[in-house]
């Protein structure tokens, strides 16, 4: 099953019914570099996508967050679900200041004190995890496949529903575009995969 949540309302009610606690897997944009010629996830759009990613999550009483940690929709939805007071897991594929250069400052916008303070708080509670990742590009999509292995991990070991959740611009780019091929692996897992979209 899909859905696009980006203009709908208690979407847990309508597949589920009523759930004591929902596990979210959730890839995204991040934000465009300032010479994008096809815009995934204008800056200009960050506050709009937040807005859309946290009224998602206010759907649910309570739950569990997991994913990384690059500018954009990892910290927006991190951001936000700490503000629900969500349980948040974040998943990195090498060292937190390797990936802050990497994913995090290469891109516009203040995502820097955003990263630490929710690295920190994360890693407080025991809930940063770092993998050995492999290196280049591979090393992203080795951590989709951690992040939907944990939420299948944490989903087994509890009994509560799972989901995964894409924020992007709609657009599959092929087999280099690491948001489409989550969707297509958290379907191949049964999930259900809801869409926010990242465009005006």
């Amino acid at each position: 099953m899909e859905y696009d949540f980006t203009h709908g309302e208690g979407w847990w009610s309508i597949v589920y019914g009523e759930l004591g606690h929902m596990i979210l897997a959730l890839v995204g944009r991040r934000i465009d570099p300032p010479e994008a010629d096809h815009p995934r996830f204008p800056l200009r759009n960050a506050d709009r996508v937040r807005s859309r990613i946290r009224a998602l999550l206010a759907s649910q009483a309570s739950g569990t967050l997991v994913c990384s940690a690059a500018c954009g929709a990892d910290l927006l939805a991190l951001d936000a679900a700490g503000e629900q007071g969500w349980k948040r897991r974040v998943i990195l594929p090498f060292g937190p200041a390797r990936f802050r250069e990497t994913s995090v400052m290469d891109r516009p916008g203040p995502w820097g004190p955003l990263y630490e303070r929710i690295l920190a708080e994360v890693a407080e509670r025991g809930d940063l995890r770092t993998e050995f990742a492999p290196s280049g590009r591979e090393a992203y999509s080795f951590v989709n496949e951690c992040i939907l292995a944990e939420t299948e991990r944490l989903a087994g070991a509890t009994g509560h529903h799972r989901a995964a959740v894409i924020v992007w611009d709609g657009d599959d780019y092929g087999p280099a575009d690491l948001t489409a091929v989550f969707a297509a692996m958290a379907r191949k897992r049964g999930m259900t995969v809801l869409q926010v979209s990242t465009l005006d």
